[in-house]
């Protein structure tokens, strides 16, 4: 896998938690640099995390089911954009921003659920690339540090222009996701 290729896998798996922290910035009255920067942390690290233990899952099946990896791979990631289109054309982002309104909270028992619940989808990944022989040092890295930065843009936005972007980001990770997985399919399937 490429750099250009973990890039766009970063940012389609960043685009939850940075819908998410539109809310958290929606729910601030002045989005501070110390605040962006632990919502940041707290979503970067998970994301950086779920991928190694999905990578070590993987890694355990990766010679009993090197035929079918790369349907596993195709499989997973459509499952986890389609899921992702889905709830951004569905009415359930206005009730995700009403959970992450109010008073804006950032201490662990507010943001531990909020950073596993977007992380999920980066251990399914984490078991994708272990199929695909990924670097998981350097995946893992840059799936971290691009969440990082995007989740500290996302409560800037949330609290400068409000939801607007909240379903389009959801839109783009999912159709991202889907890209992905189709691109690793063709691949292993030699059309290019």
């Amino acid at each position: 896998m490429g750099m250009i290729e973990l890039f766009i896998l970063a940012v389609g798996l960043a685009m939850d938690a940075f819908a998410v922290a539109i809310c958290k910035g929606l729910a601030m009255e002045r989005a501070t640099l110390k605040s962006a920067a632990v919502v940041g942390l707290y979503f970067g690290v998970f994301q950086a995390g779920m991928p190694v233990i999905g990578y070590l899952i993987g890694a355990q099946f990766k010679d009993a089911i090197a035929m079918v990896d790369h349907w596993i791979a195709f499989v997973l990631l459509a499952f986890l954009g389609g899921k992702m289109i889905k709830e951004a054309l569905s009415h359930k982002q206005e009730e995700a921003c009403d959970v992450c309104s109010g008073p804006p909270r950032l201490g662990p028992k507010e943001m531990l659920p909020l950073a596993v619940a977007t992380s999920i989808d980066a251990l399914a990944v984490g078991v994708s690339l272990a199929f695909l022989q990924a670097n998981l040092v350097q995946a893992a890295s840059f799936i971290g540090v691009i969440t990082f930065f995007l989740s500290m843009l996302g409560v800037k936005i949330g609290n400068v222009f409000g939801a607007r972007f909240q379903a389009k980001a959801e839109l783009c990770g999912g159709v991202i996701l889907i890209g992905m997985g189709i691109k690793i399919l063709l691949e292993h399937l030699d059309v290019f």
